[in-house]
């Protein structure tokens, strides 16, 4: 069965240089368990994320992945007076990646979201230049959500073109982190709780909802955006947001669940859990299920035995598998 992953990532060098003076002030305390030459936690060798041929290709094949939907990482950090420039230079890398290796990758635009109209041409750029299929928006810049006026008119251009926004987990603020995370804990253990364990998830699911609840889909009601992690909690909570916020007090055009329900899209990260799967599908359905393995900081060969092993019609395993992501992004 062919196997289409679209959380998939790639390290530019020179982001991760500029980049990482920011995330350390953000993560001042996380020591040891934080990588300089990513700006990241936990992430692996920079020779596996900066690979875009041969290695990445035959992990692909070994384990079933048809192609990847490849992503820079680290760009809402970069300065404003670089971000242009260098943004723009990993996103040529990555669509000669493309162009090697046609059939096997595809590409979302990173943006250089510290200077807004750059970020929206980057956008179209990359999109009716290079032809990438959307973009993918790692956190808050500047401590801001996309919600923020600064940012209209990257939603602006990537409803116009009709390309998604994933919207991927990053470091919290240095506010939210000390606040919610550090305070009293081992700095290994903070670091942990702030990111993968429950952090970055919760921080993702915030943001999309402020979106909705600022009324971004109001104004650009075609506009669509991916959540990992199985809708990164926000499907857990459907039922209590729309009995805790229905519209005579949002004053929304629609309810928060018909929002989840018409505007996002969700994937598993990796996170290959059985329970979330059968709950995401009971409120979700599988229509907007598109698959993820979060490679190379999740590995690819538990991905297709999982799907291969759920208990779901073949039509709907295609679904997931790839025809979902044909569908939104254009593929196939």
């Amino acid at each position: 069965m062919k196997i289409i992953t679209i959380e998939e990532h790639v390290l530019d060098p020179a982001v991760a240089q500029a980049s990482a003076p920011a995330l350390r002030e953000l993560s001042p305390h996380w020591g040891a368990t934080f990588d300089p030459a990513s700006g990241l936690p936990y992430t692996p060798s920079a020779a596996v994320l900066t690979d875009v041929d041969e290695g990445r290709l035959a992990d692909m094949d070994e384990h079933g992945i048809t192609m990847q939907v490849l992503s820079n990482l680290t760009t809402q950090q970069v300065p404003a007076a670089v971000a242009a420039d260098l943004v723009g230079s990993a996103n040529d890398m990555l669509a000669a990646a493309v162009g090697r290796h046609p059939g096997r990758f595809a590409a979302f635009a990173a943006l250089p979201t510290t200077v807004p109209g750059a970020a929206a041409a980057e956008l179209e750029r990359c999109v009716n230049g290079l032809g990438f299929v959307g973009t993918m928006i790692m956190g808050r810049t500047d401590g801001e959500f996309l919600s923020a006026a600064r940012f209209d008119p990257i939603l602006a251009t990537a409803a116009r073109l009709s390309v998604p926004i994933y919207l991927h987990p990053a470091v919290p603020t240095r506010v939210t982190s000390a606040d919610n995370y550090e305070a009293g804990l081992d700095p290994v253990v903070a670091t942990r709780f702030a990111t993968a364990a429950w952090g970055w998830h919760n921080e993702t699911g915030i943001h999309f909802l402020h979106l909705v609840l600022s009324g971004v889909f109001d104004r650009y009601p075609g506009l669509q955006v991916i959540l990992g992690h199985w809708g990164e909690m926000v499907p857990w909570f459907l039922d209590r947001l729309d009995e805790a916020l229905p519209r005579r007090t949002t004053g929304l055009e629609r309810t928060i669940g018909d929002y989840v329900r018409q505007n996002s899209w969700y994937t598993p990260s990796g996170m290959f859990t059985e329970p979330h799967l059968r709950f995401c599908l009971d409120v979700l359905g599988p229509e907007r299920m598109i698959y993820s393995v979060d490679y190379p900081f999740v590995g690819n060969d538990g991905a297709a035995d999982f799907l291969g092993r759920a208990d779901l019609p073949p039509g709907v395993k295609e679904d997931i598998a790839y025809r979902n992501a044909e569908r939104l992004l254009g593929l196939g």
